[in-house]
């Protein structure tokens, strides 16, 4: 053992210094020292990962068949349609009645027209709310607009003025037909609008 340690450092003597060999075993020293020291910092925590590319096998086309879907039939839904607001008539200036005579209301219900009786009857409802100064003239006002307005000022012919719009929209936008009760009955609320407003009834 000692004969091949003695001949082969002294073959390795020969071809590099000796010198040199401590100088580099001092280094392989020094770096061991070192790697002990601040040994596991220089380990690296995750090591490389080689991995083969997968193979994959290809997709072939799916082949589907078509559908045949029949034909839905939907029903149109009717759009429901809000009722117009329902018009007053425009008053006007009342023609002047004889003594002893009938009014033009009381004219139209006698020859049988009782709806244009029921729509004067209420034009001079509304004449009256104006002389009384309970509602302002205004052009294109609705039933329940002048019910909303006489209401403010006078509480007491709200009821009086919902009944009379109502009976005017039934002849006039429900088209139904008019009888000589719905003159009657206007006559009747027409009364009781004069009473409420200037505590006497009309003549």
């Amino acid at each position: 053992m000692s004969r091949w340690w003695t001949e082969t450092v002294a073959a390795l003597g020969d071809v590099v210094p000796l010198p040199l060999v401590a100088l580099i075993l001092l280094a392989v020293a020094l770096l061991a020292a070192l790697g002990w020291y601040f040994f596991p910092a220089w380990v690296p925590r995750r090591l490389p990962r080689f991995s083969l590319p997968r193979w994959r096998r290809p997709r072939l086309p799916r082949f589907r068949l078509p559908r045949f879907r029949l034909p839905r039939f939907r029903r149109r839904s009717r759009k429901r349609t809000d009722p117009p607001p329902v018009r007053l008539p425009a008053p006007r200036t009342p023609d002047p009645v004889p003594a002893g005579g009938l009014g033009p209301a009381d004219r139209l219900a006698a020859e049988g027209r009782y709806a244009e009786a029921v729509r004067e009857r209420l034009r001079e409802m509304v004449r009256l709310l104006v002389v009384r100064q309970v509602v302002e003239p205004r052009p294109g006002l609705t039933v329940v607009e002048l019910t909303e307005a006489a209401a403010r000022n006078r509480p007491q012919v709200r009821p009086t003025l919902h009944a009379a719009g109502a009976i005017f929209s039934d002849l006039w936008y429900a088209q139904r037909p008019a009888t000589a009760a719905h003159d009657r009955r206007m006559r009747e609320l027409a009364t009781d609008l004069s009473r409420d407003l200037t505590g006497e009834e009309p003549r």
